[in-house]
């Protein structure tokens, strides 16, 4: 009796083992398509990502020149739209660079070929034009290692609250022309959404340095 009871259980613990091998081959594969589908998933991300550098190395080269690293642009454009051509902000900029329209409007009229604000090639050159109007801004006023800051800064907010910031900088002994001291006196700065400025500038360093790790 008791060898029968014990022949029973470990036949019972068989049955058991053998209902609980095709749930975890089941587990196992429903894990490997997972891990499948995400590798696909990353390899579309990239190459989303990278179908426009085309253009933001030639538009880079054309504005800034070819010692220029044309991945800043890129790095803004992630910032500003992942790369959305149709990306629309509730205040109305568009595209890309998530340009206005009355900005693009009077970039165009000095550029008839950017045809359409929405044309993603157009969308980048205008945004890059811009930046580069913004870049003369500081030139002088910057060394050349903290002025991509000062000229994001600028297409964030314009150049109102940062040249505002600039003097109180200075009002408080702080060197107007590092982005530290920027930092430092926003909160000061009138009329001034300074928290999305700032991390604006920082959203682009970050996509910066992961651009270059990447290559």
């Amino acid at each position: 009796m008791r060898r029968r009871s014990r022949l029973l259980l470990r036949f019972a613990r068989l049955l058991l083992l053998a209902a609980a091998i095709p749930q975890a081959a089941g587990a196992q594969s429903r894990k490997l398509r997972t891990a499948f589908r995400s590798a696909d998933s990353a390899r579309a991300v990239s190459r989303d990502q990278s179908r426009y550098d085309d253009y933001f190395k030639k538009y880079s080269k054309r504005y800034f020149g070819a010692p220029f690293d044309w991945r800043y642009f890129k790095a803004q454009g992630l910032a500003e739209s992942e790369l959305n051509a149709n990306a629309r902000s509730w205040v109305g900029a568009r595209g890309i660079m998530q340009l206005m329209p009355s900005t693009f409007a009077a970039i165009a009229s000095k550029r008839p070929e950017f045809r359409s604000i929405d044309d993603p090639e157009f969308n980048i050159a205008a945004g890059i034009m811009h930046d580069r109007w913004l870049w003369t801004v500081w030139q002088k006023r910057t060394p050349d290692e903290e002025r991509h800051r000062f000229m994001f800064g600028s297409y964030n907010a314009g150049e109102g609250p940062i040249l505002r910031a600039c003097i109180a900088a200075r009002g408080d002994h702080l060197s107007d022309a590092e982005w530290a001291s920027i930092e430092r006196v926003a909160p000061k700065i009138d009329r001034w959404r300074y928290r999305e400025t700032l991390g604006y500038v920082k959203k682009i360093d970050r996509n910066y340095a992961a651009l270059k790790k990447s290559r």
